[in-house]
């Protein structure tokens, strides 16, 4: 027998899968910096503003364990139609009603919005892309949202200067979701055109002799159809009761590296403001910083995939652990603007070198016939340590000093990759290509 499922090609997956994440993205990344503007101008205080801005993260954290079930349930293009729709719905909201808690309503949903259209892309390339190749696959979806996240803001401030009005942003974001969903109309459904259910399938089958579901005309069955006629569905609890071992493990690592990630994003302008760097020499050395970061992303794959998983995740990790702990002891020192500059870079250098390791250990270990419900679970233990990060270094702050924070986020990245050095060669182990 032949298997007419078409070859693998980079050129086959970039209008189905890349497009509409960097359309989805730039919408994003114009409207959630202007969130905590629009929010001061309706009379929020400073405090306000930035809890009404992460309603975006507690949005993600909300959706990721519902998203998991209804990628599974209904399919991926199904479900970015759906989460387009949702996020135009989350922000029509806090256009029509001026008010603060419905800008805080419509950023929480675009957080739901955001945790089903990630964890969508995720499943398909999970199911699709060869092994070989999945690291630079993944680690290249995560490059083009943090290109939409780039461009966003440039696209925002040409707007504001030509309306006048921070508000007129958001419907950035709302055109952005239609062309998504346009994309996804006119273009074919990868999952059926690929046959993603069927490779997952065969995926399994090199290590255990299956046969591939058929319905009476000998088609092959899509993994829900599959779990249907095998009188079950889709759970996120029974995925994570399953497979409790790794996330104890691993996704607690998992976690950490989120958590000390998302750390240099807080830290860096904290750090700025309390050594009295001015504002535009600050943004200069961030945007080094994240330009590093961003550049490295295909590079962070091709790691993963020549060398293995590890080759990313520590020294990317103890990069930016031994960042955050040099960083402590430079506050007070007569050139501590330039111990900042050179500490920003090699933070951009090692976050860069963890591009797309989260996904791409989440895709090796989920179950390759029905990989989102475990997606659900891994992302959110992620997004969880991502969320924390912030909460516990203002409270560090708050007790001790900003230095002692950069301490507590550098012990944590140690940790984390101690973790990852004990189980990742366990549960994903390389293999020589």
């Amino acid at each position: 027998m032949t298997d007419s499922t078409p070859r693998f090609s980079w050129r086959s997956i970039v209008l189905p899968v890349y497009l509409p994440t960097l359309v989805f993205s730039l919408g994003e990344g114009a409207m959630i910096p202007i969130v905590p503007l629009v929010a001061t101008e309706r009379g929020a205080s400073l405090a306000l503003a930035g809890l009404i801005a992460a309603m975006l993260m507690v949005g993600e954290l909300a959706g990721d364990l519902p998203a998991g079930w209804l990628v599974a349930r209904i399919g991926e293009r199904n479900a970015m139609i759906g989460a387009a729709m949702l996020a135009v719905i989350g922000v029509l909201i806090a256009i029509v009603s001026p008010t603060l808690p419905a800008l805080a309503i419509g950023v929480f949903l675009l957080g739901l919005a955001t945790a089903v259209f990630g964890l969508a892309r995720h499943a398909f390339l999970t199911s699709y892309v060869p092994v070989r190749i999945r690291a630079r696959a993944l680690s290249t979806l995560g490059g083009v949202f943090r290109a939409g996240w780039a461009v966003g803001p440039f696209v925002a401030a040409a707007i504001i200067a030509a309306t006048g009005s921070s508000e007129s942003v958001f419907w950035v974001l709302v055109g952005a979701c239609f062309a998504v969903v346009g994309v996804l109309v006119l273009l074919p459904d990868p999952e059926r055109v690929f046959g993603a259910a069927r490779l997952a399938r065969e995926a399994s089958a090199a290590s255990a002799i299956s046969a591939t579901p058929t319905d009476a005309s000998g088609t092959p069955l899509t993994a829900g159809e599959a779990e249907a006629a095998a009188g079950s569905s889709p759970s996120v609890f029974r995925a994570i009761r399953e497979n409790r071992g790794v996330l104890a493990r691993i996704g607690t690592g998992v976690g950490l590296l989120a958590a000390v990630r998302v750390s240099r994003t807080v830290v860096l302008p904290l750090w700025s403001v309390s050594i009295g760097m001015p504002a535009e020499q600050a943004a200069l050395v961030i945007g080094i910083s994240g330009t590093i970061d961003f550049a490295l992303f295909y590079a962070s794959g091709q790691i993963m995939d020549r060398f293995g998983r590890l080759w990313s995740a520590i020294p990317g990790l103890l990069g930016m652990a031994v960042g955050h702990i040099a960083l402590a002891f430079t506050h007070d020192l007569p050139s501590n603007a330039v111990w900042f500059t050179i500490i920003a870079v090699w933070l951009g250098l090692a976050n860069g070198v963890t591009s797309g390791i989260i996904m791409t250990l989440g895709a090796d270990l989920a179950p390759k016939q029905n990989p989102a419900p475990f997606l659900g679970a891994f992302r959110m233990i992620g997004d969880t340590g991502g969320a924390g990060a912030p909460l516990m270094i203002a409270a560090v702050t708050s007790i001790a000093s900003i230095m002692a924070a950069n301490v507590a986020v550098g012990v944590l990245g140690l940790i984390g990759a101690a973790m990852l050095w004990r189980w990742i060669p366990r549960y994903v182990p390389h293999r020589r290509r």
